[in-house]
């Protein structure tokens, strides 16, 4: 009767280590079918999560809330922005260059996108072409933008920006 017993218990012992090593498994698995999913989603489903956050940071802006329009870029001292005044390096780099040359609502005007090109280069990484437009009361401006843009946990982001100006006509 002890050796069955004894063998009893050593068979739920492993019975349980195997179901710790399956559902581990499982758990690993399902990270992995997560992984998989964001990786082969439709292009079209991941140029609209781009779009989304050009629309949000045009919503921003709108505001006059260069934070909240800042938060579609990389938070990173490799975030690079090439422009009309030269490279500019980081996040915080980035935001003293926006408030600078926006100081005041007025300044900030109201922002308008179009002519959104978006061509996903890989599944985490997309590259945008686009105008865009400044109606303000001292003079409207614009231009033309490239943007880099690369997917996170958290979402898609602007790594790299080369925004150019352009002579406006009335």
């Amino acid at each position: 009767m002890r050796t069955t017993t004894r063998s009893i218990l050593a068979l739920a012992v492993m019975g349980c280590a195997l179901g710790i090593a399956e559902t581990c498994g499982l758990v690993a698995q399902a990270g992995n079918r997560a992984e998989a999913a964001i990786a082969s989603a439709a292009p079209d489903e991941q140029s609209e999560s781009i779009r989304a956050v050009l629309a949000t940071q045009q919503g921003a802006w709108n505001r006059g809330d260069i934070p909240a329009f800042l938060e579609g870029y990389w938070n990173s001292p490799e975030l690079t922005f090439s422009g009309g005044d030269g490279i500019v390096r980081g996040y915080a780099g980035l935001l003293e260059r926006y408030r600078k040359s926006y100081p005041d609502r007025a300044a900030m005007g109201e922002l308008d996108f179009s002519g959104l090109e978006i061509r996903l280069l890989a599944p985490d990484a997309a590259l945008v072409l686009g105008q865009w437009h400044l109606k303000r009361a001292s003079g409207d401006a614009g231009g033309v933008f490239t943007l880099v843009f690369r997917r996170f946990p958290t979402g898609w982001r602007i790594i790299h920006d080369h925004t150019s100006a352009q002579k406006q006509t009335p």
